[in-house]
């Protein structure tokens, strides 16, 4: 099984409904169910308009916006998402 099927059937063995699951290697999180996907586009969307509208006086006019954002991205992912942990691969259940 390749990477990707690996994430695929991972993702799709969710019976609490997560819109976030834990990353397979490494610690952090991808979106899960479409709530998740949404809510990540939303934020990159939010994030690429305050990049290229905003006339910035200082670098505060954009970092402090995409800051909050990405606060509030994590807060949603926290509330939405499993656990985190650090993770190497799946479990495996069978012995191997």
């Amino acid at each position: 099984m390749n990477l990707l099927e690996e994430y695929i059937a991972y993702l799709k063995d969710n019976p609490r409904g997560y819109w976030f699951k834990q990353k397979l290697y490494g610690i952090g999180w991808m979106p899960a169910k479409i709530q998740g996907w949404i809510t990540l586009l939303i934020y990159l969307a939010f994030v690429l308009t305050i990049i290229v509208s905003v006339e910035a006086e200082s670098e505060y006019q954009i970092i402090a916006p995409v800051v909050g954002a990405t606060v509030v991205l994590l807060i949603i992912a926290w509330r939405t998402g499993e656990p985190l942990r650090w993770r190497w691969g799946r479990k495996n259940t069978n012995g191997k």
